[in-house]
């Protein structure tokens, strides 16, 4: 079976003042905030008792981690082997794969032209991470 996607990982946008903007989502949505945003807490589908998280984060209008006014993070299974695929059909990998406690990245470009950020989390440690931070749905 080919590696996939299994989710949105996180939302990434640019603005003006990432305080301010955290600020608002604070008061006006209840999102619990910190200087990273926030983790949405939700239950995975094939175990209802392991969690998972989308971030959703801020960004300031002249970083350049991305090109675009926004970047999506996709969750994958088996990032190195997903790489591998895509390189085979031509998708052109722009980062090479970065290991972290909390799990694997690299960034790839999208038919569009568009800059994606992959994702192979390991849960349990990013847990640990936002237990305090994260705006839970579960």
């Amino acid at each position: 079976m080919m590696a996939r996607a299994t989710g949105i990982g996180g939302v990434f946008f640019k603005v003006k003042d990432t305080a301010a903007t955290r600020d608002w989502y604070k008061e006006h949505l209840g999102l619990n905030t910190d200087d990273h945003g926030t983790a949405f807490e939700w239950r995975q589908a094939k175990d209802n008792t392991v969690k998972g998280f989308t971030q959703w984060s801020p960004f300031r209008s002249d970083s350049d981690y991305f090109d675009a006014p926004f970047m999506i993070n996709y969750r994958v299974d088996d990032l190195p082997r997903l790489l591998d695929e895509l390189r085979e059909k031509g998708v052109r990998v722009v980062s090479e794969l970065e290991e972290f406690d909390y799990g694997r990245f690299a960034h790839i470009i999208d038919g569009d032209g568009h800059r994606v950020e992959l994702w192979e989390p390991r849960d349990d440690v990013y847990a640990e991470m936002v237990k305090d931070a994260s705006t839970s749905q579960a």
